[in-house]
């Protein structure tokens, strides 16, 4: 049986809501217990690369609104 990860959409074209949902799925399976000890490593590393890209989303989140905020103080 193929790993579901290999045709996965791959992390850099996930929105952060994607990201997100499927990161939380991650998760949920590894605390279940009930994977492999080879799923289990296999998740855990896409969840790796799904945690660092919804940092990433939040980080130009974050760039966007100080950006914002100095413009408009610039305009007081």
């Amino acid at each position: 049986m193929a790993d579901q990860h290999e045709t996965a959409t791959p992390v850099q074209e996930l929105s952060y809501e994607q990201a997100r949902e499927e990161l939380m799925g991650i998760v949920s399976r590894l605390e279940s217990g009930a994977s492999s000890l080879e799923q289990s490593l296999s998740l855990w590393e896409r969840g790796e690369a799904l945690a660092q890209r919804c940092e990433e989303w939040l980080d130009g989140a974050r760039k966007r609104l100080d950006a914002a905020k100095e413009r408009r103080a610039e305009a007081e």
